[in-house]
């Protein structure tokens, strides 16, 4: 068994060094015959300076100790050498925004967007430096202290608020997410984050629109013109914003019985039939081409955030409002107005009963403040 050293050309009149087994190797990982082992270091291609031939001379000597010590390992039959190698110069941070821009395409803009909020708050927590040896338990524990007190990244919306406990629940599972990544990428040697339990569960908050809040802005003009459109037909139907956003004309059918949609949830991946009353079908304007999106131009954003924000205020609805508030409100209209349960669920695509006796108790302690408002003097 023979170990070579051997030259491949690179950009910039380079030479890549890199070792050769004849006959191949079991990679100790994969148990695949290799061949090579690249070793990371290269050479100048035509030396002009006596740095750069100094260079040469002393990155060939490396390679050759490195060549000498491999054949000694092979003929002991030990291929530990193949295994990835942790880099403990590798930027976590550029990592972890790679991640981001890399695992999700454009279709996924919102997932992608909450990635790359994490990296802002890891980028803040760190100060802006976080080789992947500063990864640690440690770091781990506090930078989910951190995110219990993280300021709101659109200052201006919320005037230096927090971020809701929610959010940093979900920022919190993106992050231990990443570090399992990590360790499979071979940036991380271990899951550091393994042992760090991920945040104790709270009640989900509702926030939700009355019938008159609902009609109010529905009155009121929004910056963007799509927006509104597109809030008030999940306010009609229940639909998220994620199925909104790709809904396209081929989902769409007007029927001689009535207007429907027939869609892939996003969430569950399982195919929903909705059927849509006039006012939704109206907020979708002309028929367009089938595979044209029906909001083309809607986009999960924090300019979005802003103006939808914007909207509700000037409507006079002075509390944080989100897009996911207009499906609330569809639930909570439904029940209020003696829809049953069970086909309020079926409209809003929920498999488990239980998600939507969440709407249920709401309506229940809205009645029961409702009746307390009646006393008498006895």
């Amino acid at each position: 068994m023979k170990v070579t050293l051997r030259e491949k050309p690179i950009s910039d009149a380079r030479k890549s060094l890199y070792l050769d087994f004849y006959p191949p190797i079991p990679h100790p990982e994969t148990g695949k015959p290799t061949r090579r082992e690249f070793l990371g270091l290269y050479i100048f291609e035509k030396p002009r300076t006596e740095l750069d031939r100094r260079h040469n001379k002393e990155t060939k000597l490396l390679a050759q100790n490195i060549c000498a010590g491999r054949q000694l390992e092979v003929q002991a039959g030990n291929y530990g050498f193949l295994k990835k190698k942790l880099n403990v110069t590798t930027d976590f941070l550029q990592w972890f925004k790679d991640q981001a821009d890399k695992r999700f395409k454009t279709n996924q803009t919102k997932a992608r967007g909450n990635w790359l909020c994490v990296y802002h708050h890891l980028h803040i927590f760190s100060n802006g430096r976080l080789p992947v040896d500063a990864v640690t338990e440690s770091f781990c524990r506090q930078f989910k202290e951190y995110l219990l007190t993280a300021k709101n990244l659109n200052t201006q919306r919320l005037n230096n608020q927090t971020i809701s406990y929610s959010t940093a629940v979900g920022y919190f599972i993106i992050f231990k997410t990443a570090i399992k990544r990590a360790v499979q990428d071979g940036v991380l040697a271990s899951n550091v984050g393994e042992k760090v339990k991920p945040y104790k569960p709270k009640a989900a908050e509702r926030t939700f629109l009355s019938l008159a809040e609902l009609q109010a802005i529905a009155k009121t003009d929004c910056d963007i013109p799509q927006l509104k459109r597109a809030g008030l037909f999940s306010a009609l139907t229940g639909l998220r914003y994620s199925d909104i956003e790709k809904m396209t004309w081929s989902e769409v059918y007007d029927d001689a019985n009535g207007p429907y949609i027939r869609f892939i949830q996003r969430k569950t991946q399982e195919t929903e039939t909705l059927p849509l009353s006039s006012q939704a079908r109206a907020l979708l304007g002309e028929r367009g081409r089938d595979a044209e999106r029906v909001f083309p131009h809607l986009l999960y954003s924090s300019h979005q955030n802003n103006k939808l924000q914007q909207w509700a205020t000037s409507a006079g609805i002075n509390r944080p409002i989100t897009f996911h508030a207009f499906r609330h409100t569809f639930a909570t209209l439904q029940l209020q107005n003696g829809t049953d349960i069970y086909t309020v669920s079926k409209l809003l695509g929920h498999q488990d009963l239980a998600t939507t006796q969440i709407y249920a108790r709401i309506v229940n302690e809205q009645k029961r403040a409702a009746v307390d408002r009646i006393k008498l003097d006895m």
